[in-house]
């Protein structure tokens, strides 16, 4: 079993295609092919199940696609261990919140690339819980979440806190006090959004019941808002980043306590210069 065999393995797994993995790799389709026949052979298993001119990975390449992604993601590490003060360069993959890569990273990452170009930084957005779960195996170098939970395998320090505010259109009125979003349609992210939980539990805590539509984009929950719908949480970010500038006005109550937001790494990563580097940026930026 050879490391070419397994990254070309990875690679068709990730893209779906031989031929789009042989773009990639730089080399032709055919040879592609020879090598994971060759693997398979070696395994005794299939790793992906041929469908006319397509192909589907199988269950046993599905598991061999985490082990994979180990063996990778331990020979960059190796690489990356024995020349620990090298520049920062080669691939950094992070996952944040939609609140974080919409409020807080455009000006972050046009500073990191400015300041390290030979590092390919991809972003990735999703819910908590599910970029946790891509660090945890290692698909994410690092990931950005507003939630301080215990995961095994993972490391995580605080970067920043983030403010909450509730915002209204203009249109509306101001809003000082819980009586005055009677008869409001609340817009907010769904289930599991730790900003959501924060605006349930004042609400609970006030007494008040008021109509959750559930949207899975900070874009349509301002537009929403800017349109006079209805209220919304959001984290001060978001508010600066673009609600400010859409007719809407942001309102603070004490109750409603900042978040810290935290990153996220594997314990097992090792010297990774790139990373390293972003989070101290991160610090730079935000403490």
């Amino acid at each position: 079993m050879e490391l070419a065999q397994i990254r070309m393995f990875k690679t068709v797994a990730d893209v779906g295609s031989i031929a789009r993995a042989a773009e990639l790799l730089h080399c032709v389709p055919s040879n592609i092919t020879a090598r994971i026949k060759s693997l398979e052979a070696e395994l005794g298993v299939a790793l992906f199940i041929r469908e006319g001119r397509g192909l589907r990975i199988s269950p046993s390449g599905q598991t061999f696609l985490a082990y994979a992604s180990k063996i990778l993601a331990m020979t960059a590490e190796a690489k990356r261990a024995v020349d620990p003060a090298a520049e920062p360069s080669g691939p950094l993959r992070i996952g944040a919140i939609e609140s974080s890569a919409t409020g807080r990273l455009p000006r972050l990452l046009a500073k990191f690339h400015k300041r390290y170009p030979a590092v390919a930084l991809e972003l990735t957005t999703g819910t908590w819980g599910q970029l946790l779960d891509d660090t945890a195996n290692h698909r994410l170098d690092g990931a950005i979440v507003a939630v301080d939970v215990e995961r095994s395998q993972l490391k995580r320090t605080p970067m920043y806190r983030e403010e909450l505010l509730l915002i209204a259109s203009t249109s509306l009125g101001p809003v000082r006090e819980i009586a005055d979003l009677q008869d409001k349609t609340v817009f907010m992210w769904p289930q599991g959004c730790p900003y959501r939980a924060a605006l349930e539990h004042w609400l609970l805590r006030q007494g008040q019941a008021l109509p959750i539509v559930s949207l899975a984009s900070y874009g349509a929950i301002v537009g929403c808002v800017s349109a006079g719908a209805g209220v919304a949480l959001v984290p001060k970010g978001v508010f600066d980043q673009y609600a400010k500038g859409a007719g809407c006005a942001g309102y603070e109550f004490p109750e409603l306590t900042a978040i810290d937001n935290l990153f996220y790494w594997h314990e097992n990563a090792g010297v990774h210069p790139a990373r390293e580097a972003f989070v101290a940026m991160l610090r730079e930026e935000f403490t």
